[in-house]
């Protein structure tokens, strides 16, 4: 399907798939971190596997764009696509609160 649009497309889709996992798996790790530590009872053990299922899935994914086809090829990036990841959720989470907080201000001056 991407060979319509050349590499550049097919490298750049693995990116925001390896991305879109990264961040999965982080979010998992704060869910699971959270509920083991505030839960009680089957809470916590759900806590206990939502953080290995983080862990399992970042570390998977990390080898797997380091060692293989989500780079293109060129391995050695993982730690720029994290930080480009952490980048991502960092900018997501900064344009959600201004738009929040712009609706806010509307909603309460009206």
């Amino acid at each position: 399907m991407f060979e319509l649009f050349g590499d550049a497309v097919a490298i750049g889709v693995w990116q925001f798939l390896t991305i879109l996992l990264l961040v999965f798996a982080l979010f998992l790790i704060l869910a699971g971190i959270f509920t083991a530590y505030f839960g009680s009872g089957k809470s916590r053990t759900i806590g206990v596997g939502l953080l290995v299922g983080g862990l399992v899935v970042g570390i998977l994914i990390g080898y797997l764009y380091h060692a293989g086809p989500f780079d293109g090829g060129a391995s050695g990036h993982l730690t720029g696509l994290i930080v480009e990841s952490l980048l991502v959720i960092i900018a997501a989470v900064i344009g959600a609160l201004v738009a929040i907080g712009i609706f806010l201000v509307a909603i309460m001056k009206s």
